[in-house]
């Protein structure tokens, strides 16, 4: 029988995974308590993945902890790695309702932008640098994705957008949407 460190339980079965591929590694998103993973940090028991989310091996390896931050908590948290010895894919488990690579909640972002387009105005709370950033990355992803006609309805874009799995505020447009943008100029062989 195998034994495992309290940091590394075997996991039981959690339906509301969802894996999301990112530059070679994957996340997996989880539903846990932020507060109880600030309270313990690297105690903090996290669901071991049933198998590599990319060969589909049963077997992954713990690989550590990387420290993110989160607009809800004063201070990082540490979030679980695993790795798998096949294909060496790294997946890593992050809170549910999170976007990758932003720290501030999906709720926070559509309320921001939801009181900005309906009353003209910004979110408190949250700095208006980063609250004119998320506007531009969705106006830019809704004319990308969804064409010019979805410009006067910005949250509806939005949603549709996280429908197709499109992060609606991320600046970078991920050619594997089959978004193919031509040059406004016909170019000279």
């Amino acid at each position: 029988m195998e034994e495992f460190s309290r940091t590394d339980p075997p996991v039981r079965e959690i339906e509301d995974r969802k894996p999301v591929s990112m530059d070679g590694a994957r996340i997996i998103f989880v539903c846990v308590s932020l507060k109880e993973i600030f309270d313990q940090q690297r105690e903090f028991i996290w669901p071991r993945p049933d198998r590599c989310l990319r060969c589909g091996l049963s077997k992954v390896w713990g690989k550590g902890f990387v420290l993110a931050y989160f607009d809800d908590l004063a201070g990082g948290v540490y979030l679980r790695r695993y790795r798998c010895p096949e294909c060496r894919c790294v997946i890593r488990l992050r809170r549910q309702g999170y976007f990758a690579r932003i720290q501030a909640s999906i709720e926070t972002i559509r309320s921001s932008l939801g009181q900005c387009i309906g009353q003209g105005r910004w979110l408190a709370g949250s700095s208006r640098g980063r609250q004119r950033h998320w506007l531009k990355a969705l106006i830019r992803n809704t004319v990308a994705y969804l064409g010019n006609v979805w410009k006067s309805q910005l949250l509806e874009g939005f949603d549709r957008l996280l429908c197709r799995g499109v992060v609606p505020v991320s600046r970078s447009i991920d050619p594997a949407m089959g978004t193919v943008f031509e040059p406004p100029y016909r170019s000279v062989p």
